[in-house]
């Protein structure tokens, strides 16, 4: 890909050459109408659970075998790696050091947010509520969570303004002989988090129920049997943890395309629909959904890929919009009227692509924020914020990737109130707008222009501030604003991210650039 400094420009200085084959939206935020709201911890994040307790997650491309791929792998409990997937693709990580000072610092300043602690290593997860957790995991379980890691995990929610989204313990382990679900090890561990100060905001029975067999399920589990102990779950939720949102049913992978990446399941492992899922999930207070629009090279067997010359085509950036139509369809039959969790989201499954880490991905994350928040999407949780590839954060220093910068930068900007930027998605114009964060009648707009070559041309009645988002190139590891490079200073201070002053008039967005622009005076009666 083209290496050069991309932007948003004032047209003026561009020549007249270039300004006149830019296209030419016109915008106008003061009559940009409300069109929803979103919860003030929209952009929020996951911390995987098997993060918290140590184990074999996704290994780094440089040390996978090339031989081996999915369908090679052995039971969950065995191996301590998923049904089904070959071990190779893991390498052991410690635990994380959630008391790091600039992992809490840079959380911290995405806040406030929800945290998920979660994932498919958490239906296996034994809590050990004991000062001498065993070695081994018990029978059924294929980790041990200890005190000692939990409070720690409490520690962190509560230090960064993030309370805690989570999944229950619901493999073989945590199940009587006829195989029906009990509460036994969720209460002690629902318990022992009440007890030490810490809040669990909302709660999904089973983490990824599409793929139940990968989960820890018993084989043959059905959707019938999922139905049996959801009734469980939220009678025991209802009375004994009634403050938590109990979210529902966590599919993950299917899409009203078909590039969706269940679509034909895992080997020979059997899905388990959305739609029979959510039949017996009518009294969940949302409707919880993963979105995933590929499986990344390290799961090349299961197919479904992209590339990175793909990245900023339409139609990858669409796909989240696909997923979120097929789930819809799901929602309106069986909860109709319940606003939409994606609980778990990134470029791509199994530990995202090489590219997930460069400013190349800041154009699908931000894009995505943009299109959710104007369809009844209530909360978005990133995976992850630290591991592997597709993390926010460097899993080995904790600073800050590409996608950081632009989180923050939403977060700093993007109000809770959702306009109607009024321009329709199209090649090199995708244009969000919100309410401005803090200023009464101030306007917030995101636009991406994702042409590789044709700059687009924004009219702005009022003067506004802008942050433009760039790089050297597209897989860049560094990201600029405003043509700064953007990184910590002493102590992992943050820089100032100031914009610039951009008078009434043309603004011209270069090809393959972001950037936001705040227009504190744009006089909108809805944000007022």
């Amino acid at each position: 890909m083209r290496s050069r400094s991309i932007g948003l420009i004032a047209s003026a200085t561009l020549g007249l050459a270039t300004s006149a084959a830019a296209q030419s939206v016109s915008l106008s935020p003061a009559t940009m109408h409300r069109i929803g709201t979103i919860d003030e911890r929209y952009q929020s994040y996951n911390v995987e659970m098997l993060e918290v307790t140590g184990g074999r997650f996704w290994k780094p491309y440089k040390d996978i075998a090339p031989a081996k791929t999915v369908g090679q792998g052995g039971a969950a409990a065995a191996s301590g790696t998923p049904a089904g997937m070959s071990a190779d693709l893991y390498q052991y990580r410690p635990p994380i050091d959630l008391a790091n000072r600039r992992l809490r610092a840079m959380a911290a300043a995405l806040g406030p947010a929800y945290v998920r602690i979660s994932g498919t290593w958490a239906n296996t997860t034994y809590f050990a509520d004991t000062d001498s957790p065993p070695k081994d995991p018990p029978a059924g379980y294929g980790g041990v969570l200890t005190r000692q890691q939990w409070l720690g995990a409490i520690a962190f929610s509560n230090a960064v303004d993030a309370p805690i989204v989570t999944s229950m313990p619901d493999g073989v382990g945590a199940r009587g002989p006829d195989g029906v679900w009990r509460p036994d090890q969720a209460r002690r561990w629902l318990d022992f988090t009440k007890a030490h100060g810490g809040t669990i905001a909302a709660a999904e029975y089973f983490n990824e129920p599409t793929m139940a067999a990968m989960g820890g399920a018993p084989k043959g589990y059905s959707a019938a049997d999922y139905g049996r102990d959801h009734k469980i779950f939220v009678a025991f939720m209802h009375k004994e943890f009634p403050g938590a949102k109990i979210l529902a049913p966590g599919s993950v992978g299917e899409s009203t395309a078909d590039w969706g990446v269940a679509n034909g399941g895992y080997g020979d492992q059997p899905l388990l629909h959305a739609a029979d899922l959510a039949a017996y999930t009518g009294d969940a207070d949302a409707f919880s959904y993963h979105h995933y629009g590929a499986a990344s090279q390290r799961c090349a067997a299961m197919g479904h890929q992209t590339s990175a010359d793909q990245a900023l085509s339409e139609d990858w950036l669409g796909r989240t919009d696909q997923t979120l139509a097929y789930y819809r369809g799901v929602r309106d039959k069986f909860m109709p009227g319940k606003p939409f969790w994606n609980t778990e989201t990134a470029d791509a499954a199994c530990g995202g692509n090489p590219w997930a880490g460069t400013f190349l991905d800041d154009f699908r994350y931000l894009d995505q924020l943009g299109r959710l928040a104007r369809q009844e999407v209530a909360v978005v949780l990133h995976n992850t914020l630290v591991a592997s590839d597709y993390g926010l954060l460097d899993e080995t220093t904790f600073e800050p990737k590409p996608k950081y910068w632009a989180a923050l930068l939403w977060r700093r900007l993007m109000g809770t109130t959702v306009l109607d930027s009024g321009v329709p998605i199209a090649d090199g114009s995708h244009v969000y707008a919100h309410c401005l964060r803090g200023v009464p009648g101030g306007v917030a707009i995101l636009a991406i222009n994702n042409r590789h070559a044709q700059p687009v041309v924004f009219e702005l009645p009022v003067a506004a501030e802008r942050y433009t988002l760039s790089a050297t190139s597209l897989q860049a590891a560094r990201v600029r604003l405003n043509g700064q490079e953007l990184k910590l200073g002493r102590d992992d201070a943050l820089p100032a991210l100031r914009g610039v002053r951009t008078g009434a008039g043309k603004v011209e967005l270069a090809p393959e650039s972001i950037a936001f622009l705040a227009l504190a005076q744009a006089g909108n009666a809805s944000c007022r």
